[in-house]
Formats: structure tokens, sequence, C-alpha cells
């Protein structure tokens, strides 16, 4: 508790290597609350400095944290093909409103292996026509990978936008056996 009798945020995070690059994963104690590509030092340090803006909490280095441990065993257990399905709690305190409805819509709908189109996921949600603010969100999305973006496609076919980088859309499409594994 703090000297108010509060209690504090506690935002813990580590570095976790995958075959997309570098993985920052963070965690509060509501569960997994930000998972950021390309993780090198400059990116690492933006991202720490806006959790710790958001969560009003420094956020510490803690590999170790039972907090991450669950998520890394999963994450690491996802790049090696051995699951399917991320069964972690979410801390969605950095989104809301339409785009944590439609994050939500596609964590729990959108399975593993499988795509939907940014107009689909519209309808889903009760917003047909949404197809571009349904493009926003997916590039808000603070939890990718866990919450899986990269299977929002467009409708003719196309793999549309990706945050973390269409080569990285690409490798994790390819993963879950929608693409082909890229040849070189």
């Amino acid at each position: 508790m703090d000297s108010h009798g509060q209690y504090e945020q506690q935002v813990v995070w580590a570095v976790v290597a995958s075959d997309i690059g570098p993985l920052l994963l963070a965690a509060t104690d509501e569960g997994l609350v930000n998972v950021v590509f390309h993780a090198t030092d400059p990116v690492r340090d933006r991202a720490l400095g806006r959790l710790a803006s958001r969560l009003g909490a420094e956020p510490v280095e803690a590999p170790g944290s039972p907090l991450l441990a669950e998520a890394i065993r999963q994450v690491r257990a996802y790049f090696a093909g051995e699951r399917h399905d991320f069964e972690l709690p979410l801390d969605w305190s950095l989104i809301a409103g339409f785009n944590r409805q439609v994050l939500r819509e596609l964590a729990s709908g959108v399975p593993y292996g499988t795509v939907v189109g940014y107009g689909d996921l519209a309808d889903r949600v009760g917003q047909p026509g949404a197809a571009q603010a349904v493009g926003t969100a997916m590039g808000a999305n603070p939890l990718p990978v866990v919450v899986p973006c990269h299977r929002v496609v467009e409708s003719d076919g196309g793999i549309g936008g990706f945050g973390g980088g269409l080569e990285t859309k690409r490798k994790l499409l390819a993963l879950e056996g929608v693409l082909p594994e890229p040849l070189f």
C-alpha cells in the first residue's frame, strides 16, 4: 500500500526471444497488459515509458515474477508449435470502447489456424460497415499475438496491415498453417 492506504499498481516486464524477434511482455496484478514487437532497447524504453504514463506505475523488470511466468511459458509454447490457445488472465485497461469490444470478440471467436475479414469482424460486434474502425482497433491492440490481430485479413484475400510489420504477420500466419512458410 502507498502512504494514502491505496494499493499501488504493480507492473512487471520481461523480454522473451521468439521466432519473430524479441517480445516485451508486461503484466499487472490483473493479468497480461501489453505485448510489444521488436523489443530492442529503444523500442522497449519507449514502451515502458508509455506503460508508466498510462498505468501510473513504473514498470519493473522481473522475468521471474509469478505475474509473468505463465505468459512466458505459453508464448514460448505457442512459438514452439505446442500451444494453439492462450489461457491467460488479461488486463484490458489499455483499451476501451469499440476497440475493446472488437478485440474481445477476436480473442474468443477467431481460433488458431483461421482468419477473419475486417468487415466480418465488424459484423460480429454488431457494427456492419465498420471495417476501417476494426482496422484501427487492430492497430491499437496492446496484446498482439495473444489477442491474435494477425488473423484479421482483407476480404479480397489481401493480408492487410499489421503493427508488427507485414513480414511478422506472414510468419505468424505461416506458424498457424494459414500461409505457406516463407522460402527465405
